[in-house]
């Protein structure tokens, strides 16, 4: 009977540690730490426990310090979880400082993690330090001195600094100042065919104008890829300019055409009313003559000599009217 207690014993004990094996398992990643030890990265289980509990993966710390160890860099674990707790991304971070290092490039790990924390890939940044990468610039079009039209495409040579890309401008910028550059280049030539000719004159002088100040990249070399022919800008302003001074003498003609009609028909009006001022005073006549009767100041005699000189007068003008001879009266 001693025997069964024993083995009872047994599987109470293996009960209960079955489960607490498990969730041991689960808060401390054995498997990990197996790895680290034999890798020859001290860590602990009380580091990884407290990675758990401040909600860290252990995973994003410690195969990342793996790698940087057996590439030969001296990291600090807790740094790596400071800033992967300040949201940066450990793993970019190590890869970066490896390639640096086997590059030869001075990249320590408050540089990298300042590069990752402000946005940036800083993995893709050493990879451009180290191979030059080239962009393309959108078609630019600039009026040259002679009016013509020319339509440029340029491809940059642009590589990464790392020391400012903090608060370095990107590549928008680069392309911003480019395009401005070659318009400013095309614009000052004196003829289009000079550009067509030497097009190497606008990457010369967009390229000595120091373009990447201020910015995270490094300028290597601007090379014009095409060159296109476009509108004639010179005559097509030119015939606008015609066509609007065109508009402007109709309108200023119309306008006086128009001051004429109405000073004419003001002149119209004019005489109508002097017109009617004399039929008033002719209308007057009989009435002053009959005052002038009855007032004793004209006498009938001087009634009939009137009436004389204006039966002369009357006659005079018709016989002015008459037609002159070997003319057909009209009727």
């Amino acid at each position: 009977m001693q025997w069964v207690g024993r083995i009872l014993v047994i599987l109470m004990v293996l009960l209960l540690a079955i489960p607490t094996l498990g969730i041991i398992l689960i808060f401390v990643p054995v498997g990990l730490w197996i790895s680290a030890i034999f890798a020859g990265v001290p860590v602990s289980l009380q580091s990884l426990v407290g990675m758990k509990l401040r909600k860290v993966n252990p995973h994003n710390i410690v195969e990342p310090l793996i790698s940087a160890t057996k590439a030969g860099l001296d990291l600090n674990i807790d740094e790596m979880e400071a800033h992967y707790l300040a949201g940066g991304n450990v793993g970019r971070v190590i890869s970066a400082m490896i390639s640096a290092d086997k590059a030869a490039i001075d990249l320590n790990w408050k540089r990298a993690t300042a590069i990752d924390l402000a946005g940036r890939d800083v993995l893709q940044a050493v990879q451009t330090s180290v191979n030059p990468r080239v962009i393309n610039t959108p078609r630019v079009s600039a009026v040259a001195k002679d009016g013509i039209q020319l339509i440029a495409v340029a491809r940059v040579t642009i590589r990464a600094n790392l020391d400012r890309l903090v608060g370095g401008a990107g590549e928008e910028t680069i392309l911003a100042r480019v395009g401005e550059g070659t318009v400013s280049a095309i614009g000052s030539a004196d003829a289009h065919k000079s550009v067509l000719e030497n097009p190497d004159q606008i990457s010369k002088r967009v390229l000595s104008a120091g373009l990447d100040a201020g910015t995270a990249f490094e300028i290597l070399s601007i090379d014009i890829a095409d060159v296109d022919v476009g509108r004639n800008i010179g005559a097509q302003l030119q015939i606008d300019q015609a066509e609007a001074d065109k508009q402007i003498a109709q309108a200023r003609a119309e306008q006086r055409r128009a001051m004429a009609v109405a000073q004419e028909q003001e002149m119209v009006a004019r005489t109508q009313e002097m017109r009617a001022r004399v039929v008033e005073a002719e209308a007057e006549v009989p009435r002053a003559m009959a005052e002038a009767f009855r007032a004793g100041n004209m006498g009938i005699m001087d009634y009939y000599r009137m009436r004389n000189v204006q039966a002369d007068t009357s006659m005079r003008e018709s016989l002015g009217n008459e037609p002159e001879s070997g003319t057909t009266p009209t009727t």
